[in-house]
């Protein structure tokens, strides 16, 4: 007797299967961001669970065989930036928001999320955003309970404060000019991804340098 089934078989164990799945999701993240809610899920809920994971995966193996011969066919083979590839502070707070296409929303969270990790690192709660990175990157020495970020050494350099001036006003640059019409004007039309990418690169400039300073207190 022949039974035919529009079912899909799995093939190994379902705990290896799982396993495998957390390995593939994390690739399919980083090549294939939308992944979730560009891959089709209602046939593929009704036949295999995995089915949509399969699928996301073949696209996934396409995309990393064919897109330097793409670009380089279309004359566009200049360097690509990920998101994923940004400061993990800034990535993890838009990352979730990002993948389902709010791209104005996750640059807002992925800029609240530099902020509280600043905050952590000098251990403060009584200021925050442009006026946080004002004070922790005065070229004044620390004060109680007002410790700094140093970016390089004091020396008493030109270097020296033209670093710590330009890191501050970075930062004011992007609270007021990007963080802050994301968040508060009201019915502003969805952010080009390509735009919210370089709002992301900017964020993670900044955090890079906070990651990376040294504490004064």
């Amino acid at each position: 007797m022949t039974i035919f089934s529009t079912s899909l078989s799995n093939r190994g164990k379902q705990s290896d299967i799982i396993a495998s799945a957390y390995v593939v999701e994390q690739v399919l993240d980083r090549v294939l961001p939308r992944w979730r809610t560009e891959v089709p899920t209602d046939r593929a809920e009704n036949v295999n669970r995995w089915c949509q994971r399969r699928e996301a995966a073949q696209r996934a193996d396409t995309a990393l065989q064919r897109d330097a011969e793409v670009r380089e066919r279309l004359g566009d083979d200049s360097p690509q930036l990920s998101a994923a590839t940004m400061h993990p502070w800034v990535w993890s707070g838009a990352r979730s928001l990002w993948q389902s296409g709010h791209f104005r929303d996750a640059v807002t969270a992925a800029a609240r999320k530099v902020n509280a990790e600043t905050q952590n690192k000098v251990g403060r709660r009584d200021v925050s955003e442009a006026a946080l990175f004002q004070n922790v990157f005065s070229k004044d020495d620390p004060k109680p309970g007002q410790p700094r970020l140093r970016l390089r050494p004091d020396d008493g350099s030109d270097t020296f404060r033209s670093v710590h001036r330009g890191a501050a006003t970075f930062a004011e640059g992007c609270f007021a000019g990007i963080r802050n019409p994301n968040s508060h004007e009201d019915g502003l039309p969805e952010l080009p991804e390509n735009e919210a990418l370089e709002q992301l690169a900017a964020f993670s400039v900044l955090a890079r340098w906070v990651d990376a300073a040294t504490l004064e207190t």
